[in-house]
């Protein structure tokens, strides 16, 4: 069976990453597995950029032409925008092409336009990474239009200008006629899928996505610390996310909140914060805990390294459709704290591999660091984190689920 995964890139971003992980997971388990992409800088001869210069000069000019379109919305919701506005010539070549099945990710930045998805002839399955398939062209909202349909009088208060998100629902509820087999990588975006005004009656399945539990895995946390030069013998608590701190989706504002209740605590004296993603700023946050910033991380040893010299992992995101840094860090054997919202829900299990605390309860943020500092000293939590880890995102389980859906297809 031949697979082709359309995505932007290949290893840039979270959504990349896991594609090329699922991708990874199907060909360990024999599926002709190939990817392509818009931009790629793996290396890897199993990954497929446009193959003439044309189409690649056309790619990016897509990409900045699009631009000046969207600031036409004006808005205070600050994730990004997609309307996919531009005909790719992706298709072509699709409809062209050997393949048995198109699995569809994260294709915007113009990758593919709207009505280009309706126009593959191929069995499609599509993996979701946000909430972009069924919403306009946001990629995340606390709104709910998506679930009632996107009208004129239902535009929210801190929208104006040109309604980018309602003329996006209507180019896809106009084009999207035929039901395509969707992916959720949680019980929670499994959900807002079913109770969409879009997608309600298409099938979906749930499976996490993969991560190579040979690779992410315990090591020896004073050497990992060593290697970072990070202090031995403290307690660690471990944030990350692409840009650090900037984006508000990922809540570092909420553990900076969270942790001034921490400040008289003796279980946590001499706490320190390790972020990545983002390098120090200018101006450090007012707190009266040691925060050392590790920039970005551009290889996977470092960032596992990063893991195993962490006590504790902390998610404190205000929406997140599945939280990759979490699995990544259970699977290093490091129990993750957060909010019990959306898809970081289904990674966690509370009291077990973490705590999940009450939504955006900054107060039982910081009790559930101090809850997971004291089970760290049992070295139970850890252990059960990397078990459940394995059990439930290792590659050869998830290419399974993968594999079934993409048979049943085939044989349509």
């Amino acid at each position: 069976m031949k697979v082709i995964h359309l995505n932007y890139s290949d290893i840039i971003g979270g959504a990349a990453r896991a594609v090329y992980r699922i991708h990874s997971s199907l060909r360990a388990s024999e599926v002709d597995s190939r990817i392509w992409v818009n931009k790629s800088v793996s290396g890897d001869w199993t990954v497929e950029t446009p193959i003439s210069k044309f189409d690649r000069i056309i790619a990016k000019i897509y990409s900045y032409l699009v631009r000046p379109f969207i600031k036409f919305l004006k808005t205070t919701n600050p994730t990004l925008h997609s309307p996919q506005v531009f005909s790719s010539r992706w298709v072509k070549r699709i409809n062209n092409c050997d393949a048995d099945i198109i699995h569809l990710h994260w294709t915007q930045n113009e990758m593919l336009s709207v009505s280009d998805i309706s126009s593959i002839k191929k069995p499609i399955v599509w993996t979701l990474y946000d909430m972009w398939a069924f919403c306009g062209a946001e990629h995340y909202t606390d709104e709910y239009r998506w679930k009632y349909g996107y009208q004129r009088n239902n535009r929210p208060a801190y929208e104006s200008g040109f309604d980018l998100n309602f003329w996006t629902w209507k180019r896809k509820i106009k084009n999207w006629k035929k039901p395509i087999h969707i992916i959720a990588p949680s019980y929670w975006l499994g959900n807002c899928v079913k109770e969409s005004k879009l997608m309600h009656e298409w099938p979906i399945e749930v499976i996490p996505y993969p991560i190579d539990t040979n690779f992410w895995k315990p090591l020896k946390k004073n050497l990992a610390r060593e290697l970072l030069d990070l202090p031995k013998d403290i307690p660690l608590v471990l944030f990350g996310a692409v840009g650090g701190g900037h984006d508000p989706r990922k809540g570092f504002d909420l553990l900076l909140e969270s942790l001034k209740f921490l400040n008289n605590d003796q279980r946590a004296k001499n706490l320190e914060v390790v972020v990545f993603g983002q390098r120090e700023p200018k101006v450090l946050p007012k707190i009266n805990f040691p925060i050392h910033y590790k920039g970005y991380l551009h290889d996977d040893i470092s960032l596992r390294a990063l893991y195993n010299a962490a006590d504790v992992m902390i998610v404190p995101s205000r929406l997140e459709a599945f939280g990759q840094t979490a699995s990544e860090a259970q699977a290093c054997g490091t129990p993750v704290v957060a909010f019990n919202i959306g898809g970081i829900k289904d990674i966690i299990l509370h009291l077990k591999t973490g705590y999940l605390a009450k939504a955006f309860d900054t107060q039982d943020l910081a009790n559930g660091i101090i809850w997971t500092f004291e089970q760290c000293k049992k070295n139970i939590i850890n252990t059960q984190s990397r078990n459940e880890a394995v059990k439930r995102f290792n590659y050869e389980i998830v290419a399974k689920q993968y594999k079934k859906i993409y048979e049943k297809l085939s044989l349509k």
